[in-house]
Protein backbone atom coordinates (compact mmCIF):
# COMPACT_ATOMS: atom_id res chain seq x y z
CA UNK A 1 0.00 0.00 0.00
CA UNK A 2 1.57 2.89 -1.31
CA UNK A 3 1.43 6.55 0.51
CA UNK A 4 -1.69 7.66 -1.70
CA UNK A 5 -3.52 4.68 -0.69
CA UNK A 6 -2.79 5.15 2.97
CA UNK A 7 -3.97 8.08 3.32
CA UNK A 8 -7.24 7.82 1.02
CA UNK A 9 -7.87 4.67 3.44
CA UNK A 10 -7.69 7.18 6.26
CA UNK A 11 -10.03 9.87 4.95
CA UNK A 12 -12.34 6.85 4.54
CA UNK A 13 -12.04 5.52 7.97
CA UNK A 14 -11.85 8.94 10.20
CA UNK A 15 -14.95 10.22 11.61
CA UNK A 16 -15.09 13.84 11.45
CA UNK A 17 -15.03 15.39 14.63
CA UNK A 18 -18.00 17.64 15.46
CA UNK A 19 -16.28 20.92 15.84
CA UNK A 20 -18.99 23.20 16.66
CA UNK A 21 -20.73 21.20 19.08
CA UNK A 22 -17.58 20.36 21.10
CA UNK A 23 -16.41 24.05 20.84
CA UNK A 24 -20.38 24.74 22.65
CA UNK A 25 -19.86 21.73 25.26
CA UNK A 26 -16.57 23.58 25.94
CA UNK A 27 -17.52 26.80 26.14
CA UNK A 28 -20.90 26.03 28.90
CA UNK A 29 -18.73 23.08 30.90
CA UNK A 30 -15.54 26.10 31.61
CA UNK A 31 -18.30 28.63 31.89
CA UNK A 32 -19.88 26.32 34.45
CA UNK A 33 -16.78 25.97 36.55
CA UNK A 34 -16.05 29.24 36.69
CA UNK A 35 -19.30 30.58 37.42
CA UNK A 36 -18.84 28.31 40.78
CA UNK A 37 -15.57 30.32 41.24
CA UNK A 38 -17.49 33.26 41.20
CA UNK A 39 -20.18 32.63 43.21
CA UNK A 40 -17.97 30.07 46.03
CA UNK A 41 -16.29 33.96 45.88
CA UNK A 42 -19.11 35.63 46.62
CA UNK A 43 -20.11 33.22 49.12
CA UNK A 44 -17.29 33.47 51.01
CA UNK A 45 -17.71 37.51 50.87
CA UNK A 46 -21.17 37.20 52.45
CA UNK A 47 -19.81 35.10 55.19
CA UNK A 48 -17.02 37.94 55.98
CA UNK A 49 -14.01 37.19 54.09
CA UNK A 50 -12.37 40.35 52.21
CA UNK A 51 -12.73 39.85 48.74
CA UNK A 52 -8.54 39.07 47.86
CA UNK A 53 -8.79 35.97 50.52
CA UNK A 54 -12.49 35.12 49.07
CA UNK A 55 -10.90 34.72 45.65
CA UNK A 56 -7.96 32.31 47.29
CA UNK A 57 -10.45 30.20 48.98
CA UNK A 58 -12.16 29.55 45.96
CA UNK A 59 -9.59 28.69 44.21
CA UNK A 60 -8.91 25.61 46.61
CA UNK A 61 -12.44 24.85 47.18
CA UNK A 62 -12.28 24.32 43.34
CA UNK A 63 -9.02 22.64 43.53
CA UNK A 64 -10.45 20.17 46.39
CA UNK A 65 -13.69 19.28 44.26
CA UNK A 66 -11.45 18.31 41.20
CA UNK A 67 -9.71 16.37 43.27
CA UNK A 68 -12.46 14.89 44.83
CA UNK A 69 -14.36 14.24 41.74
CA UNK A 70 -11.48 12.70 40.12
CA UNK A 71 -10.81 10.37 42.81
CA UNK A 72 -14.90 9.33 42.60
CA UNK A 73 -14.50 9.30 38.84
CA UNK A 74 -16.83 11.87 38.21
CA UNK A 75 -14.33 14.36 36.75
CA UNK A 76 -13.23 11.89 34.08
CA UNK A 77 -17.14 11.84 33.06
CA UNK A 78 -17.07 15.89 32.98
CA UNK A 79 -14.12 16.06 31.31
CA UNK A 80 -15.22 13.77 28.18
CA UNK A 81 -18.31 15.78 28.04
CA UNK A 82 -16.85 19.14 28.39
CA UNK A 83 -13.56 18.97 26.14
CA UNK A 84 -11.25 21.81 27.28
CA UNK A 85 -13.90 23.44 29.01
CA UNK A 86 -13.87 20.95 31.61
CA UNK A 87 -9.54 21.33 31.79
CA UNK A 88 -10.25 25.31 33.19
CA UNK A 89 -6.14 25.27 34.58
CA UNK A 90 -6.92 25.16 38.19
CA UNK A 91 -9.38 22.04 37.86
CA UNK A 92 -7.34 20.73 35.15
CA UNK A 93 -4.40 20.67 37.34
CA UNK A 94 -5.76 19.58 40.16
CA UNK A 95 -6.98 16.56 38.21
CA UNK A 96 -3.41 15.87 36.62
CA UNK A 97 -2.25 15.51 39.92
CA UNK A 98 -4.88 13.84 41.36
CA UNK A 99 -5.01 11.12 38.65
CA UNK A 100 -1.64 9.70 38.37
CA UNK A 101 -1.27 9.43 42.29
CA UNK A 102 -4.14 7.36 42.38
CA UNK A 103 -3.43 5.04 39.78
CA UNK A 104 -0.25 4.40 41.55
CA UNK A 105 -2.15 3.83 44.33
CA UNK A 106 -1.29 0.47 44.57
CA UNK A 107 2.42 0.54 44.64
CA UNK A 108 2.22 2.49 47.87
CA UNK A 109 2.22 5.58 49.60
CA UNK A 110 5.66 6.34 49.09
CA UNK A 111 6.68 4.86 46.48
CA UNK A 112 3.70 4.62 44.36
CA UNK A 113 1.25 8.00 45.27
CA UNK A 114 3.81 10.05 46.74
CA UNK A 115 6.84 9.48 43.28
CA UNK A 116 4.07 9.64 40.75
CA UNK A 117 1.86 12.37 41.69
CA UNK A 118 3.24 15.46 39.98
CA UNK A 119 4.43 12.85 36.68
CA UNK A 120 2.12 15.20 34.78
CA UNK A 121 1.84 18.82 36.58
CA UNK A 122 5.44 18.55 37.32
CA UNK A 123 6.93 19.86 34.35
CA UNK A 124 4.19 22.55 33.77
CA UNK A 125 5.36 23.45 37.41
CA UNK A 126 8.82 22.99 36.48
CA UNK A 127 8.19 25.21 32.96
CA UNK A 128 6.19 27.63 34.96
CA UNK A 129 8.90 28.84 37.61
CA UNK A 130 11.35 28.74 34.93
CA UNK A 131 9.53 31.29 32.79
CA UNK A 132 8.66 33.37 35.38
CA UNK A 133 12.14 33.53 37.03
CA UNK A 134 13.32 34.92 33.02
CA UNK A 135 10.36 37.33 32.84
CA UNK A 136 11.50 38.23 36.41
CA UNK A 137 15.33 39.27 35.09
CA UNK A 138 13.86 40.79 32.05
CA UNK A 139 11.70 42.74 34.06
CA UNK A 140 14.12 44.22 36.30
CA UNK A 141 16.85 44.58 33.40
CA UNK A 142 14.10 46.53 31.65
CA UNK A 143 13.79 49.34 35.10
CA UNK A 144 16.92 49.60 36.08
Amino acid sequence: MNNKQYNEYIEKRAERSPCLNNCIKAFFVGGLICLLGECLSELYVYFGAPKENSLVYASITLIFIAGLLTGIGVFDKIAKFGGGGALVPITGFSNSVASPAIESKSEGYTTGVASKMFTIAGPVIVFGIFSSIIYGIIYYLSIM
